[in-house]
């Protein structure tokens, strides 16, 4: 059996839509042809006892791309005999890719999001991206916003679509959302959940300056955000004159996540880019989560997350910077509650059309193949 090496920082237990997209690709592939190599992060060994396959830890919890973590990764590719080496994610830990050659890897594979489509506006970090896309066979890229941000910088006969995919039996309408209302005692009221990192980039403080004028129109109305991070202690300030129209659940674990969308009527997160275009969202798997549960969207428009929306059917794509716009959408959404359904239901459709895991499954797989005869790509 041919062996792939996932080289990467972004893995659970640490939480994340990175990381639940690298755990996804490990996942989907036979547990006999996978190892993984990733930092410690509090219940590792918990975690790792639960997984069909080898995961190797750092002793620390970030990884560099020094010249310790390059020993332990040649390491093993020798020892399990990897052909394939996947960085989940591309910078930086992709300057590493020459030592893998090295080493014995056949093909690598970089996979992309949000911050290498940052990094390739910044001239240095510009540089760095250009040679680790230069070392591999294969990058990945989320979606349109991410492809036109690497194009010019990456080879473009190496760039190749890889995005998260959607586990639509997971994440459904009716998984669970009827018993977390009644946990929160919540029955009967109209909830506007957002469920992420609790980090600038995500919006909550526009979301809840915005929900003074939601409540002028929908005074029963709920907002749940669900998730812990650094920003939470500002968020719950913004909060404190809301009363109890805004309650926040802090971390739940990832099992309980369908269920927390399921006890929603609409999914908003109005996202938006920060730092002059460093701190960018590069896609939201969180709105197809949210669309396969049957909810309607409301996104902000940083870098990919519109990839993520079919504006206007499956949700709305507003300017994460404005609390009016936010407001606006919102409250179209819960005032017309018939409307909501249908978009959510379309929402639901597209995701198992186009989102379903069974397509990243495929996908991922080709990536991985060496073609025969075919030598590795020349270091740059």
């Amino acid at each position: 059996m041919k062996r792939t090496l996932i080289v990467t920082n972004d893995f659970p237990p640490r939480a994340g839509g990175i990381q639940s997209f690298v755990h996804g690709l490990a996942a989907c592939r036979p547990p006999e042809s996978v190892v993984v190599y990733a930092p410690r992060w509090p219940g590792w060994a918990a975690f790792d006892a639960r997984q069909p396959y080898p995961v190797v830890r750092h002793p620390t919890s970030l990884m560099l791309p020094t010249r310790a973590v390059a020993g332990r990764a040649a390491e093993l590719v020798a020892e399990f005999k990897c052909e394939t080496v996947v960085f989940g994610a591309a910078a930086p830990l992709g300057l590493l890719a020459p030592r893998m050659r090295a080493a014995g890897a056949r093909r690598i594979v970089m996979v992309t999001h949000g911050h290498e489509a940052a990094w390739a506006g910044v001239p240095v970090a510009r540089g760095l991206l250009a040679r680790i896309g230069g070392h591999a066979d294969a990058v990945t890229y989320l979606g349109e916003y991410t492809r036109r941000r690497l194009a010019g910088v990456v080879p473009e006969d190496r760039l190749v679509r890889l995005a998260p995919g959607v586990d639509t039996g997971v994440f459904r309408p009716g998984a669970g959302g009827d018993g977390v209302r009644a946990a929160l005692g919540l029955e009967g009221r109209p909830i506007v959940v957002c469920l992420s990192r609790l980090v600038p980039r995500k919006g909550q403080d526009v979301l809840l300056r915005a929900w003074s004028r939601v409540l002028r129109s929908v005074p029963d109305a709920l907002l749940l955000i669900v998730g812990g991070g650094p920003y939470r202690r500002a968020l719950e300030r913004l909060a404190r004159p809301l009363g109890g129209s805004v309650r926040f659940t802090g971390p739940v674990p990832w099992a309980s996540l369908p269920a927390y969308l399921d006890a929603g009527d609409v999914f908003a997160m109005p996202c938006r880019t920060r730092l002059g275009g460093l701190d960018v969202e590069g896609l939201g798997i969180v709105y197809l989560e949210a669309s396969a549960s049957g909810l309607p969207v409301v996104a902000g428009s940083s870098g990919g997350a519109p990839d993520a929306v079919l504006d206007g059917e499956t949700g709305l794509v507003v300017d994460g910077t404005s609390p009016d716009a936010v407001a606006e959408a919102v409250v179209g959404l819960l005032s017309d509650p018939a409307a909501a359904r249908a978009m959510g239901e379309r929402g639901r459709a597209w995701v198992e059309r186009e989102w379903d895991w069974k397509l990243v499954t495929d996908r991922f797989a080709g990536l991985l193949e060496v073609p025969p005869g075919t030598a590795a790509v020349a270091g740059t």
